[in-house]
């Protein structure tokens, strides 16, 4: 029975949120209930990270809010991952910090917006798919640099020192903070401690216990208890809002959106491998498959809600969406009641969060930024071989010290360097003389023989080379140096690309010089085995009849080289032959 051909899926199955293929299965009070539970739990962890990721990027905390309520839900609302949670993330810290820096707040408002509208380009255009093939190696060097690069920005509050102008790059920033220590405040110490020590312990001893959560509002409690003089979200912002801020268009100009397109290009790109990286992690908890390119448009649209209501830059986050996974999430309306709840507690407890010591959400960061560093993936790839260390160590190194966009550009390129080496040194390229019957052979040699000889019967006329591997532009060179040696004269050659997965241009057009010698000297050229593919290919680059004969198995276009050449005409220039055979 012939296996059916598989169709290109159409729009609607590559666009089609999971809320909808959620509901079409059937969602009953049981799913809400589990959802209910994952949501609320996912919100307990989200509540202190959005006001701490917003605070590092050089924003007031309510931002954090408006981005992972807003962003959050409709990210949920319309992404192609049942499991994924969006909003603020770690990795944007340094981008957004740089931004707000060189643009002011209203500037990363507006290549937030933009970035949307680049994702939802991106996703339309169904070039999610490409995300895919970033290397391992870059994702393991980048999310440790992204690590290391939080933990630095949270040793200021960490360690509580007055600081008028904290440097953005890395060295600069050290440097900074040494000579800024003798001002560390150690009440300020005392309460870092008291919540990495408790969220450690937390872990440890009740592991589903929202530790976060846990650590801040103890130290919210000592702070506000005790009167300690530590900077608090109160002393320094005044509160948070205890509601959504009306939605409004940032403003637009043709200079303004020239000067920020490449901060959006920077969120879009971050944004998407992070989306799609976490997407992927839950694929991997779950046994499901997400729909890459819905999950850009949600990403997209979430992006430009979130700005219009004045928060930053939102994508999937692998904490909360593995939060979400192991609280017993059923589908997307999980990541929707996350933000649901979290709206309630910005309503609720706004007049609380002034209490919040800034040095216990500096605690959270570095608790994040140490399990996000992925110390033993890093280990491994350092001893696994010395091309992926290569790229793992480029990567890490220009994200810490340069740029991020920088060193996952730097690092894929050196990625697909060493792919295409490998690649290289992979293909393999045979040259043999088929074997004869022994009486076949004396004739052929003209000579008289004695009993059956496997060492002398062979077709002396007939030259075989087996190709195996992808021949490719990375591959011709090699190939080309065997194919090449003419020095025997045979009346005709076969090439066998049976095992030749791939075939670009350069191979053909090597094929193609070799038929030119090969017509030149007088020999006949047959190739076995090409695929449809491998076959236009070459075809399209003047490998064709009459110079040349397509044969489909190795052992057909043997004998047929053996006819030609025991015709004693190597060069096929018979148009009526050449009809039957092309």
């Amino acid at each position: 029975m012939a296996t059916p051909t598989p169709t290109a899926p159409t729009f609607a199955e590559l666009f089609t949120p999971k809320l909808v293929t959620v509901l079409r299965e059937g969602y009953g009070l049981r799913h809400l209930r589990a959802d209910a539970v994952a949501g609320l739990t996912v919100a307990i962890v989200a509540l202190p990270l959005s006001m701490a990721i917003a605070i590092a990027s050089g924003l007031t905390p309510d931002r954090g809010l408006y981005a992972a309520i807003v962003g959050g839900f409709l990210v949920s609302l319309l992404g192609g991952s049942r499991f994924q949670v969006g909003g603020p993330a770690g990795a944007f810290i340094v981008l957004v910090a740089a931004a707000v820096e060189r643009h002011g707040v209203d500037g990363v408002i507006l290549a937030t917006a933009l970035s949307g509208l680049i994702l939802l380009a991106v996703g339309f255009l169904r070039l999610g798919t490409f995300i895919k093939y970033i290397p391992y190696p870059v994702t393991v060097g980048f999310t440790a640099g992204i690590a290391v690069i939080i933990f630095a920005s949270q040793l200021k509050e960490l360690l509580g020192l007055e600081l008028p102008r904290e440097p953005g790059p890395l060295l600069p920033k050290l440097a900074a903070l040494w000579e800024a220590l003798p001002t560390a405040n150690p009440w300020a110490c005392a309460v870092a401690a008291l919540a990495v020590g408790a969220i450690l312990a937390l872990r440890r001893w009740r592991p589903k216990w929202p530790a976060f959560l846990v650590a801040v509002v103890l130290a919210a409690a000592a702070v506000a208890l005790s009167d300690l003089p530590v900077e608090t979200i109160g002393s320094r912002f005044g509160g948070i809002p205890s509601s959504l801020p009306a939605p409004r268009l940032p403003e637009l100009s043709v200079e303004k959106v020239v000067e920020i397109l490449p901060v959006a290009l920077s969120f879009a790109l971050l944004g998407g491998i992070e989306s799609l990286l976490s997407a992927v992690v839950a694929d991997s908890m779950t046994g499901r498959r997400h729909r890459s390119n819905c999950e850009l448009v949600a990403q997209g649209a979430a992006n430009i809600g979130s700005a219009l209501f004045g928060g930053f830059c939102v994508t999937g986050t692998i904490a909360r969406t593995a939060t979400n996974v192991r609280s017993g999430a059923r589908g997307p309306v999980a990541g929707m009641l996350h933000s649901a709840f979290l709206l309630l507690f910005m309503l609720a407890a706004a007049p609380l969060a002034a209490f919040v010591p800034l040095a216990a959400l500096a605690a959270v960061l570095a608790v994040v930024a140490w399990n996000m560093a992925e110390k033993d993936a890093f280990a491994t790839l350092l001893r696994a071989s010395r091309g992926d260390a290569v790229v793992l160590l480029a990567t890490f190194g220009l994200v810490v010290f340069r740029d991020l966009t920088e060193g996952i550009l730097v690092g894929f390129g050196l990625g697909a360097l060493l792919f295409l080496h490998r690649m290289s040194q992979a293909v393999e390229v045979e040259h043999e003389r088929p074997v004869v019957e022994a009486d076949k052979a004396d004739t052929a040699n003209g000579a008289e023989r004695g009993p059956y000889d496997p060492a002398v019967a062979t077709d002396r006329d007939v030259v075989v080379y087996r190709i195996s591997g992808a021949f490719f532009f990375g591959t011709a060179a090699a190939v080309s140096a065997v194919l090449d040696r003419l020095a025997e004269h045979p009346k005709a050659y076969v090439i066998d690309v049976s095992a030749v997965p791939v075939l670009d241009s350069t191979a053909a057009t090597t094929i193609e010089g070799f038929v030119r010698k090969a017509h030149r000297a007088g020999a006949a050229v047959y190739i076995a085995g090409a695929r449809p593919p491998i076959r236009r290919a070459l075809l399209l680059h003047g490998v064709r009849p009459p110079r040349v004969r397509f044969r489909t198995g190795l052992a057909e276009a043997v004998e047929a080289a053996r006819a030609r050449a025991a015709a004693g005409n190597g060069r096929p220039e018979d148009p009526s032959a050449a009809a039957t055979t092309a």
